[in-house]
């Protein structure tokens, strides 16, 4: 089922979300849901708090970008309980822009880490504990962040913080167009 997607200004956004138990009721069909809400959104990664459960499950397809990045055809994973424990600061920082189905129409440079120690399960429920790096550590800190109640846009310099306030504030009100499915404050 394509589930709404909470835009900016939705309160869960701003929450820090729960890790659940392996006994989550219908798991596999929230993450079914979460999937197919993506695929109809065309983003690369979806967290619950962004379909309003303040929960920490996170889905990422990656191979929609195989083109333009061959090792990740077939990427297609569900994230539960996902925690960064660290970031390489010896591998440094890279600025790419970011956009977020949560925020739709805007886009930003951001700097993140180019290499992240994380750890979590899989949707088979298999324990990881890893050193990712690449576009998909950048994917996974994104929606990480979502789960800390972070988004993209509190990262970028306040220059551009002040050059997007009266978007983020429409936003907020619900004046904003989007090609899916979302669920405003006020609506």
């Amino acid at each position: 089922m394509i589930l709404p997607i909470y835009t900016y200004g939705q309160p869960v956004l701003r929450k820090v979300a729960q890790d659940i138990p392996t006994d989550y009721p219908e798991l596999d069909k929230l993450i079914a849901d979460m999937f197919e809400t993506l695929d109809a959104a065309s983003g690369v990664g979806l967290a619950a708090p962004q379909i309003g459960k303040a929960i920490r499950v996170v889905v990422i397809d990656l191979d929609v970008l195989k083109e333009d990045y061959p090792q990740y055809a077939g990427f297609r994973h569900a994230f539960i309980n996902g925690h960064i424990i660290e970031a390489d600061e010896k591998a440094g920082n890279v600025s790419m822009e970011e956009g977020c189905l949560s925020i739709p129409g805007l886009s930003e440079d951001v700097s993140r880490p180019k290499r992240i120690h994380a750890t979590w399960l899989d949707e088979n429920l298999q324990q990881h504990d890893e050193w990712v790096d690449g576009y998909q550590a950048r994917v996974m800190q994104h929606e990480f962040d979502h789960l800390e109640g972070v988004l993209y846009i509190d990262k970028v310099s306040p220059f551009r913080k002040q050059m997007n306030r009266n978007k983020l504030k429409a936003m907020a009100q619900g004046k904003f167009r989007a090609a899916y499915r979302t669920k405003p404050i006020h609506k």
